[in-house]
């Protein structure tokens, strides 16, 4: 297994804490895992979901299932300290599973190792990579992470840990896929775009070296923007649920 989750970061240029939020702290604290197929994925599909969720007092760990080198300009040094300010901005902790990028195979072996961070996470809470992605190793990570949910529940297994069965699972939409999403419901991310931008540009080997990345940004804040006008907010960042949602009452369903 790889190393326990580095703890909570107290700085970085822009962080969840200088967020100034009227938001009441949940009373439930839930205990959240967003698979990443690489460092920065997670980011650029929900990174304002992820600081939103831990400015409302919840638990996320970004389990990145790559290293994601090799690229075009990056290094393992420099996407491991990109990875590290992003994970600061953000207020979150993180993981890596090990696996090699640009390789990700849905076996039995990685989805035990992903049932393991579950067990160990105690999750309760998953968000994954949408299932039609354009990216072979976006595509694994996603059959991974499924079954992985399964498994953590399973008795008298080789896998590590105390059983558990995550509540909920969620589907983010990745960035390799140039679709329009149609997504199941939208969290409103207004108070959160500049955390979402500052992680994003801490991957500058990313989005700002690699010449025919630099746009990607401005494309993620319109599609925020036009996800957020159709529920009523200046930005929103959409999800998908395969299965069906139940809230709590009436009210859950009108902001």
């Amino acid at each position: 297994m790889t190393d326990p989750p580095s703890s909570r970061a107290n700085e970085g240029e822009i962080s969840q804490s200088s967020v100034t939020s009227e938001r009441v702290a949940a009373t439930r604290v839930l205990r959240v895992v967003v698979i990443a197929p690489h460092p920065d994925d997670a980011e650029l599909g929900m990174g304002g979901s992820i600081a939103r969720l831990v400015a409302e007092g919840h638990q996320v760990l970004i389990l990145d299932m790559t290293d994601g080198e090799p690229t075009p300009k990056g290094s393992r040094a420099l996407r491991a300290a990109e990875s590290e300010a992003a994970t600061r901005v953000l207020g979150c902790q993180r993981q890596q599973l090990g696996l090699r990028n640009r390789e990700v195979t849905h076996t039995l072996e990685a989805r035990h190792a992903v049932a393991e961070v579950l067990r160990a996470w105690q999750c309760d809470t998953m968000f994954i990579p949408h299932p039609e992605d354009a990216h072979p190793d976006h595509r694994a990570a996603t059959r991974i992470a499924e079954d992985a949910r399964f498994d953590a529940k399973l008795t008298q297994s080789a896998i590590a840990g105390t059983p558990i069965h995550p509540k909920r699972l969620f589907y983010y939409y990745c960035t390799h896929l140039r679709t329009i999403p149609s997504p199941s419901f939208a969290l409103d991310t207004t108070e959160f775009v500049e955390v979402k931008r500052a992680s994003i540009l801490a991957y500058r080997s990313q989005v700002i070296d690699h010449a025919p990345n630099r746009g990607l940004l401005d494309w993620l804040e319109a599609r925020d923007r036009f996800i957020g006008s159709q529920v009523g907010t200046l930005a929103a960042e959409p999800f998908w649920s395969r299965e069906l949602l139940s809230p709590s009452g009436l009210a859950g369903l009108v902001p």
